[in-house]
């Protein structure tokens, strides 16, 4: 990996923080790494290299281990405690042969070493090293995020999917159970679908999936709330710490919103414009009862819905 590589490894300059209470030897270091296309920042001690990270993160800390007020070992050891897997790679720089303060410093959590005088080709590659290697170990855990984020989120629609609901829903159950508060789900069927996607074409319908999925999002928005598909055209909105009174507001609020959105349906037997059926239940959950439970409680609602023409909210309190 060259010097423009690393410059663009992740496009910014690689920012390395030289920590070291001899002014030669820092003024030495900043000369050589700049010329290496990095950024160098300088402290003289452990407490200003400290509250440089405080401000800001370096790509990599070029740690002395013998300072003046706090010295390396316990500066390194400090910032492996602030910033945990956010600290950056630590190359702690150590006397000639000095096999106790390589020990030390690898205890304090240092990422690696080099002895004085330095051998300034080793210093450059080690640097090199460990800044790529922090930063690929970034971009994974990035990937990793993105990876789980797409396991739990229906791509269709950008809310949460099946699988995620179900997680969701048993831990809200058994936090709840504790709290003795209720719960409440609103389960929301798009009327006749099938007949949209007939009339308009799947594409259109998968447009209306959308635009109903985040009208949804909308009106359950509280950080607590959950909206999520649950399959093919319904949806559950689950509402933790709400009672009957506050999963009906919800529902009506959906109700209000898709009435103003006016998506066309020509197709259904009830409307000019897509319509939804709901179906509500609240409890407050107990080791007597169970998710399942309330779940069945609302889809027998949002079936009574059904039965009784569509396009209206049946709710149910027990």
């Amino acid at each position: 990996m060259d010097n423009t590589d690393l410059n663009n490894f992740n496009n910014k300059t690689p920012q390395v923080l030289v920590v070291d209470d001899e002014k030669i030897l820092r003024l030495v270091l900043r000369r050589s790494l700049t010329k290496e296309g990095y950024k160098v920042i300088e402290a003289s001690n452990g407490e200003q290299c400290l509250n440089i990270c405080d401000q800001k993160l370096p790509d990599i800390v070029l740690l002395d281990a013998r300072m003046p007020i706090i010295d390396g070992f316990t500066c390194c050891a400090k910032l492996k405690d602030n910033f945990a897997s956010q600290c950056p790679p630590i190359l702690m720089i150590t006397g000639l042969h000095d096999e106790e303060s390589v020990e030390r410093a690898f205890e304090a959590g240092a990422t690696d070493y080099i002895t004085k005088p330095i051998n300034w080709a080793v210093l450059r590659r080690r640097v090199r090293r460990l800044i790529e290697s922090s930063w690929t170990m970034e971009q994974l855990k990035i990937a990793n995020k993105q990876l789980a984020r797409l396991a739990t989120i229906d791509g269709l629609t950008q809310v949460a999917n099946r699988r995620a609901f179900d997680e969701y829903f048993n831990n809200e159950w058994s936090r709840l159970v504790r709290e003795e508060k209720p719960l409440s789900l609103v389960l929301c069927d798009i009327d006749f679908f099938k007949l949209y996607n007939d009339t308009y074409g799947h594409q259109s319908g998968d447009e209306c999936l959308k635009q109903v999925a985040q009208i949804l999002s909308q009106a359950a928005k509280r950080p607590a709330d959950l909206v999520a598909r649950y399959g093919g055209e319904e949806f559950v909105v689950m509402l933790p710490s709400t009672d009957i009174q506050g999963a009906i507001q919800v529902a009506e609020t959906i109700e209000t919103k898709l009435y103003k959105q006016a998506i066309p349906h020509s197709g259904s037997l009830v409307s000019d414009i897509v319509t939804v059926s709901l179906g509500g239940a609240s409890t407050i959950p107990s080791v007597k009862s169970s998710p399942e439970h309330l779940f069945a409680e609302a889809d027998k609602a949002l079936y009574q819905a059904k039965l009784a023409g569509r396009n209206r909210l049946v709710s149910v309190n027990y």
